[in-house]
């Protein structure tokens, strides 16, 4: 039990999770399930894997392209005429990182970044807040963040990820925003390194080996325990 009394989600809550459908999303989806909970898989182009989710997880699917704001506000409408209110959004879509040094980054590239990690995640809660969280006076607000951040007055941990990097300390703006207005949202975050995903497929092989012998257990982490360390924090 949460010490936040009142706060936390309950069997039945419905919760949505953006990138629903890939690593993350996925376990995070069947954990919350397991807690007797119905998830919302939110996804923008793979509709066949978001819906395998959903089946495994008795929950349902959600398409949204968090880059277009019509698109957003289309779809948290829809929302509304689902089986009950949401109790609970996940920010966990994201571009894949683009690797490449500071003096490299590409206006487009970082473009997408900032469209999906900062203003979809801030237009999308900003809807679900007005749809759901602000009539319930409660919600849960999760944004997965990512350690190559680095923590509190150290260096960025990881270089050549400069446009991920800035677009989620953009998100991590939009958390702490929401965490001083909406005094009844819990806004959870979470900043997990590399994990074995899909997404690191944009990396090559050299560059995630060299990231792999630098971790004491020189191995990255699993979904599952980002997704675990997520739902411990939720009820």
């Amino acid at each position: 039990m949460n010490t936040e009394e009142g706060m936390g989600l309950q069997p039945g809550d419905r919760v949505l999770v953006t990138g629903g459908s890939g690593g993350i999303g996925r376990a995070l989806c069947e954990r919350l399930a397991a807690a007797g909970c119905r998830p919302v898989v939110g996804y923008c182009k793979n509709r066949n894997a978001a819906e395998a989710v959903a089946e495994a997880t008795g929950g349902d699917i959600w398409s949204c392209d968090l880059a277009d704001p019509e698109a957003i506000a289309r779809s948290v409408k829809l929302l509304t005429a689902g089986p009950g209110p949401l109790a609970g959004l996940v920010l966990g879509a994201s571009p894949a990182p683009l690797v490449a040094p500071f003096g490299q980054i590409e206006g487009d590239g970082l473009e997408m970044q900032f469209r999906v990690n900062v203003l979809g995640s801030f237009q999308l809660p900003q809807a679900v807040s007005g749809a759901f969280f602000k009539r319930l006076q409660r919600g849960i607000l999760v944004g997965i963040l990512t350690s190559a951040m680095g923590d509190g007055d150290k260096p960025v941990a990881t270089r050549n990820m400069g446009g991920y990097v800035v677009a989620k300390y953009g998100l991590a703006g939009v958390l702490a925003v929401a965490r001083a207005e909406l005094p009844w949202l819990r806004v959870v975050s979470v900043a997990p390194g590399f994990t074995e995903t899909a997404m690191l497929d944009g990396f090559g092989e050299r560059f995630l080996e060299l990231m792999r012998r630098q971790l004491p257990e020189k191995r990255f982490g699993a979904p599952d325990q980002v997704a675990a360390d997520i739902t411990a924090r939720l009820f």
